[in-house]
């Protein structure tokens, strides 16, 4: 898919070195978020979206690109040649441009990030697990649940996906992690109990039917 036209104004800290952008992303009438966390060496963007550069800036030197799977390329090869910055792409991925390196399940990536293999409505699709310098745990969950406002957590509509079944066993074994944040691909973060956050998501859609 290609890079959205919308551009974020601007950049909001979800708590230290955890940074958080969000735009109406016309390509799916919804909103699209993107991530940024402190490396040593600099930002980590995560699934990046177009952002004003002032607001950018607050940012500082980027290190890296890391991609959670093929459906969110975004401005990955726009700001892979910009930045001349590296982007790190799941093993198995259909994407346009040229992943400088590869991951599988476990890998350590820049940033201290660690990828985890959590199949979710297509495949391959990872979850990005980190540790915030407060040392709460934080959870890029990319497209596994979404969010309307500051509203429970749901799942993708079935139809748009390859096995829900999987998606939903993605999600509890996310519960096994006990995350403190939850940063979706679509929909707010849930700043304060990740946990929480994935036992009612899990518990609406039992309510409603679902696997």
């Amino acid at each position: 898919m290609s890079e959205p036209m919308t551009r974020a104004e601007r950049l909001d800290p979800i708590e230290p070195g955890l940074w958080h952008w969000s735009i109406h992303d016309e390509r799916i009438d919804f909103r699209s978020e993107a991530y940024a966390v402190a490396g040593p060496e600099g930002a980590i963007l995560i699934d990046p979206l177009p952002l004003d550069p002032m607001a950018a800036e607050a940012l500082g030197p980027v290190q890296a690109i890391c991609l959670t799977g093929g459906f969110h390329q975004r401005s990955a090869w726009r700001l892979q040649r910009e930045l001349e910055v590296p982007v790190w792409a799941p093993s198995g991925a259909r994407v346009g441009g040229r992943p400088d390196a590869w991951f599988g399940d476990g890998a350590s990536l820049p940033g201290g990030l660690t990828a985890l293999d959590r199949p979710g409505p297509t495949s391959p699709h990872f979850v990005l697990d980190w540790t915030s310098p407060g040392r709460r745990r934080v959870l890029f969950i990319a497209d596994l649940l979404m969010r309307a406002a500051r509203e429970t957590f749901f799942f993708v509509p079935d139809d748009h996906q390859q096995d829900p079944a999987r998606s939903r066993e993605s999600v509890r074994r996310l519960l096994e992690t006990s995350p403190d944040v939850l940063c979706p691909a679509h929909g707010d973060p849930e700043p304060e109990n990740g946990r929480r956050a994935l036992e009612e998501a899990l518990a609406a859609d039992q309510g409603r039917g679902g696997g």
